[in-house]
């Protein structure tokens, strides 16, 4: 029997944290969540310098739709850190939970279902929140 004492209760603030793999919902742990995280934060950092080039040699307003390649890519480190869901493993059936690097493979046909429609969605919010920076970066004055 679990007393009180033993249940250590909502880590960080969050409602539960997944112990494993769930379809659908949590494909990666903690070593694949950061390296996520730390692709989200590299490539703000390279949306952040390629606007600020852009703007700084003056370039063509119409031109600043680039930055949707970068904000994409920033959007989706870090949904997926968020939501401890990688897209591409979601679409590659496959999940992992250890060291980043080896993944396990879900064998379940329902469950590879519900992770490619998480990976789905995942991709589409990572693209519209690219196109609506690239379009930020379109309408803002110089």
């Amino acid at each position: 029997m679990i007393s009180a004492t033993d249940d250590p209760g909502p880590i960080s603030g969050l409602a539960e944290a997944p112990l494993g793999y769930q379809p659908g919902v949590c494909n990666i742990g903690p070593a694949e969540i950061a390296k996520r995280r730390r692709g989200g934060h590299l490539a703000l950092i390279a949306t952040t310098a390629l606007y600020a080039g852009l703007v700084l040699v003056r370039a063509p307003r119409p031109a600043r739709i680039v930055v949707v390649l970068p904000a994409a890519a920033a959007a989706s480190g870090y949904l997926q850190a968020r939501l401890r869901f990688c897209a591409g493993f979601g679409s590659q059936g496959v999940y992992n939970f250890g060291e980043v690097g080896p993944t396990v493979a879900v064998v379940d046909v329902e469950a590879r279902a519900q992770d490619r429609a998480r990976a789905t969605q995942i991709g589409l919010a990572s693209l519209g929140i690219g196109v609506s920076v690239g379009l930020l970066a379109v309408l803002v004055p110089r």
